[in-house]
């Protein structure tokens, strides 16, 4: 994490610096980016190989227009107010609109023409994440607002998912199967709407069954109580973990409702129900980060709930099948010790400390019969 953000750091400083070229003397260099309907157009000028200006401007407006054309009108304004005259245009495709005599307009492919391309394609990137920054600062609610509009667009739902959930199943070897279930509200994680569910009708490690039935008993409950459904579900797993959640949609009559979704983890590949060809998102898109703090939070939520499960299992099939140590005193000793094999190897002056002399006495006896 230190070396990426010394990276971000050295690039953004490349990106605001000047840079010296050899072989480019007078030239404008211009990117083109577009995103949510406004348009957004770098600019760096060079004087003598050196990048002595630069800037990104935001177009709004004119989306009937090619961006051959937007990009050919963007560089006329650009010129006319910056009072610019070179004659070579670096660009990334052939823009229209544009009838100077004597004018070259270059889209390079290598070399140092590239990188001042690249240089003010990096410039946009850096133009676009300070003002996602500063949105989020100023008005968080449009920022997530905004991550849910490109999450509605990249799985072409038809509602913005405003309420999103998410399921995990946990076990150890197949012992004390659990499940969670993680709600995100308006792009936020809603904590006091989490659940985890103990798997009561699966014997042994079968995660297509255990999600079978933590979805049914989820959205059962939900119609039950009359309690409103989220916009889309997500599913932690493949095609098998997905086709098992279906079903019980279907049974509970919710299939069709809700868009549903499985991410698998190794090449965070999106599925959709009866579709064996995955949606890849791109991996710098907000609505893939949003899936992947689901997924994650649902995980970290499964493995607590699995974990404490554990513990106190640990407790009633060791310390407390001891005739007069209680959960109470097994806690005690375990949160004091660490584990029960560091209760077993204590002396009775160490056990006595914590819980006088009389259990103490009971606990050693039982370790240690000799």
């Amino acid at each position: 994490q230190r070396l990426k953000e010394q990276l971000e750091l050295v690039l953004k400083y490349q990106s605001s610096s000047a840079v010296v070229s050899n072989s480019v003397h007078d030239a404008e260099v211009y990117h083109y980016r577009e995103e949510k309907q406004k348009v957004f157009i770098g600019f760096l000028k060079v004087v003598d190989g050196a990048v002595v200006q630069g800037h990104t401007t935001e177009l709004t407006g004119g989306t009937d227009e090619s961006r051959e054309e937007r990009l050919g009108l963007a560089i006329q304004s650009i010129r006319s107010e910056s009072q610019t005259d070179a004659q070579e245009l670096i660009v990334p495709f052939m823009p229209e609109w544009l009838h100077e005599d004597g004018l070259t307009i270059t889209i390079p492919k290598r070399g140092e023409k590239r990188q001042l391309l690249e240089l003010c394609e990096r410039n946009v990137k850096y133009y676009l994440l300070e003002k996602r920054k500063q949105e989020r600062i100023v008005d968080p609610d449009a920022h997530f607002q905004r991550i849910l509009d490109q999450t509605q667009e990249d799985l072409r739902m038809k509602e913005s998912p405003r309420h999103i959930e998410c399921f995990d199943n946990s076990n150890l070897q197949g012992n004390q199967p659990v499940a969670a279930c993680v709600v995100f509200k308006d792009g936020r994680p809603s904590k006091k709407d989490y659940r985890h569910f103990n798997i009561k009708t699966v014997e042994g490690p079968d995660d297509f069954a255990s999600m079978r039935e933590v979805v049914h008993r989820r959205y059962k409950r939900l119609l039950e109580e009359s309690e409103p459904l989220p916009q889309l579900i997500v599913i932690d797993g493949g095609k098998g973990q997905l086709s098992a959640a279906v079903e019980s949609l279907e049974i509970l009559g919710l299939r069709g409702q809700i868009t549903v979704i499985g991410i698998a983890k190794r090449l965070e590949e999106i599925y959709f129900p009866g579709d064996s060809v995955p949606l890849h998102i791109d991996k710098r898109s907000e609505s893939l980060k949003l899936i992947q703090q689901l997924r994650n939070e649902a995980h970290r939520f499964g493995i607590t709930h699995h974990r404490n499960r554990r513990s106190k299992a640990a407790i009633k099939s060791t310390l407390t099948e001891i005739e007069g140590i209680g959960e109470t005193t097994a806690q005690k000793l375990l949160k004091h010790f660490g584990s029960v094999k560091n209760v077993k190897e204590a002396n009775e002056e160490q056990l006595a400390k914590l819980i006088g002399k009389a259990k103490s006495r009971t606990i050693f006896s039982y370790f240690h019969p000799d």
